[in-house]
């Protein structure tokens, strides 16, 4: 028998850990580039996606981290999200942006299947690839969701792969996208974003008392007005001491990827996706202009978020026409990639398998 197959408890190659974390079943992916920690056990947050070679977390992570799960003082009408936001990647459905009232059905902020327990079965386990399938149903509407996260040994590339289906006998209207929040230390002053020719609108109202941005534009990405007259560049991040908090909705993409670069490190994070059902990239920007409940001035972060519809909430999205609606026993499919890079200035695309150039 050699050597190597003597423990059960693979240390090398590709490899996953199954662990409790304040009271969250938690799943671990590793290889030689990336450590991806999935809680199972609150909506599969992906709250760990780091850069092994350097040592570095793509990921923000809140004031709180993740809350032990116990009953708020008091019920917040608008939901539960923010009181148990770790940062990291949470998924959104069937609702995304503020709360709303669908079909009775009351949706808090971002929906439900960032507050579940997800259950999961592991399909492979092996030093080539390990392979994890989570799965969940919405309490409040009836929809079923599965995704399968794929890392291969020697790849910087995390596959993501899914399905969603209606169990309705009726057709049912929603919201679907993904929420991951990039911090310090890869996110910094002179961090840039690389994304396809694109347009940018900004809300009618301003996001915040701090925002920076001027309301109601509509331009070519990534130049806008800001409140001062000045012209901003939204593909540089700003220093911490702007403190502002904004929003923006970048559409009109026909190839779905961004890339996320520090200079000063030398790293970057790439996301692709089908631009067909996310058509919409919701760009938060929280430099320390986020006051009062939960930011507190302190957050500095910001989300790049591949979302079906605008504007952001369920029935303002109906009113728009830009929902997805599934019918009675209908399925959709997606496929997704992030990946980790090192030493490009500039990024110009993304491939289908995730190599960068």
């Amino acid at each position: 028998m050699s050597y190597q197959n003597y423990t059960h408890e693979r240390n090398w190659g590709a490899r996953m850990t199954e662990y409790t974390h304040r009271g969250y079943s938690i799943v671990a992916m590793e290889n030689q580039f990336l450590r991806i920690v999935i809680a199972a056990g609150k909506g599969t947050d992906i709250l760990e996606f780091q850069y092994k070679p350097l040592d570095v977390d793509f990921m923000w992570r809140s004031y709180s981290g993740l809350p032990p799960y116990s009953s708020p003082t008091i019920a917040n009408p608008n939901g539960s999200f923010l009181d148990y936001y770790a940062g990291g990647w949470q998924e959104m459905l069937p609702n995304a942006g503020m709360n709303c009232l669908y079909k009775g059905a009351s949706l808090g902020v971002h929906g439900e299947v960032c507050l579940l327990p997800w259950s999961y079965r592991i399909d492979r386990n092996s030093p080539e690839a390990v392979s994890v399938t989570f799965s969940v149903r919405t309490v409040r509407t009836p929809f079923f969701l599965e995704k399968t996260l794929t890392l291969n040994h020697h790849s910087p590339v995390l596959f993501i792969e899914e399905r969603l289906l209606n169990e309705a006998d009726e057709p049912m209207d929603l919201m679907w996208g993904h929420h991951p929040a990039f911090g310090w230390p890869f996110v910094d002053e002179g961090c840039r974003i690389f994304l396809p020719r694109c347009r940018v609108h900004t809300p009618e109202d301003y996001p915040a008392p701090t925002s920076r941005i001027e309301k109601g534009q509509e331009t070519d990405w990534p130049f806008v007005r800001g409140r001062s007259g000045k012209v901003i560049d939204l593909s540089r991040l700003p220093s911490p001491e702007v403190r502002s908090h904004d929003l923006a909705y970048l559409h009109g993409m026909t190839e779905g990827w961004y890339a996320v670069v520090n200079p000063r490190t030398g790293i970057g994070f790439g996301l692709r996706w089908d631009p067909t059902l996310f058509p919409f990239l919701w760009f938060w920007q929280v430099y320390r202009g986020g006051m009062g409940y939960p930011w507190y001035g302190n957050t500095y972060t910001i989300a790049l978020e591949p979302v079906s519809s605008f504007p952001p909430t369920l029935t303002e999205a109906i009113k728009a026409e830009t929902q997805l609606t599934l019918l009675p026993g209908e399925e959709r499919y997606t496929r997704l990639l992030a990946v980790a890079f090192a030493g490009r200035a500039e990024v110009r695309g993304i491939d289908p398998e995730g190599r960068v150039w």
